[in-house]
């Protein structure tokens, strides 16, 4: 569909998950109370600050053995840029490190108290820490891999658009990437109640676009997931971004899971059996097929 056409009314139902969604407060609470039960039994070093901002640090999900050649997830959360915490996201961590991987799970500072253009760059400062830090917890610097729901998949579009050699990284620093259920194009934000906390304006809506920006790395391993009952223009938003990527040169894998909203989504990363977990895992090599 053509969400460029939509009345505002009808942007506010296919651009605010919260509307779109039902049981949205319970979902988010079985992922905090997921999220607790995991730090309470997985091995993890908490609140590591990758800079010098309040909301940049980040917790690490590690075996506990120093071998250095473990794969890397680093995971950026959702919440439109303007809610949520990585203490919501413990939950995604055990499929990977049950494989032997390491997982990051980082904070960034919310609007309205920063734009959107430092949260990017704050989340590329995550990187940045990651690559340099990770052997410490048994990490691979040169297997990084991505991944983000919602807000923080449109955070990996933008992170895996990034000529990393301006920040001393080698350009193809990541590895395979999975933005999921991502607002890959801002401009429809401009026009819904979101943007009163995201203070998006043209210019930087389109600035932080990843629809406009593609992957810099035309053989870059990409996941592009979204839910099957979700709106037909959130839907549509990573439908384009394929597209982008496609013509872009790349080859990403699309997935559209029947009958999962927004937050099944969310909460599809930390089930191991989930066909998105399992493509992920792929990706990463740590699961066969």
């Amino acid at each position: 569909m053509d969400y460029r056409t939509l009345s505002n009314e009808e942007l506010e139902q296919h651009f605010n998950p919260r509307v779109a969604a039902t049981n949205v407060d319970e979902k988010i609470a079985a992922m905090g109370t997921r999220s607790t039960d995991v730090r309470a039994v997985y091995t993890h070093t908490a609140n590591l600050s990758y800079g010098d901002a309040p909301g940049e640090t980040l917790d690490v999900f590690h075996s506990g053995k120093h071998g250095g050649d473990a794969p890397v997830q680093l995971f950026i959360h959702g919440g439109y840029w303007r809610a949520m915490d990585k203490s919501n996201y413990s939950f995604v961590a055990p499929p990977f490190v049950d494989r032997g991987g390491v997982v990051v799970v980082i904070n960034y500072d919310l609007a309205p108290s920063v734009t959107l253009d430092e949260i990017v760059e704050q989340c590329a400062r995550s990187v940045v820490w990651t690559h340099r830090n990770i052997t410490r917890f048994g990490g691979d610097p040169s297997r990084i891999y991505l991944s983000g729901n919602s807000a923080g998949g449109h955070l990996v579009g933008m992170l895996i658009a990034r000529d990393w050699a301006d920040d001393g990284l080698p350009t193809d620093v990541i590895k395979g990437a999975a933005p999921v259920t991502g607002v890959m194009d801002c401009r429809p934000v401009l026009k819904i109640s979101v943007n009163e906390d995201v203070r998006l304006d043209a210019a930087m809506a389109e600035r932080q676009s990843p629809v406009d920006h593609p992957p810099r790395q035309t053989d870059l391993p990409l996941i592009v997931a979204v839910g099957g009952a979700e709106p037909a223009g959130w839907v549509e938003l990573s439908r384009a971004y394929v597209r982008a990527c496609e013509q872009a040169g790349l080859k990403p894998r699309y997935m559209e899971m029947p009958g999962m909203d927004h937050f099944d989504m969310s909460a599809a990363f930390g089930d191991a059996d989930s066909p998105l977990t399992q493509a992920i895992l792929r990706q990463m090599g740590l699961l066969e097929g």
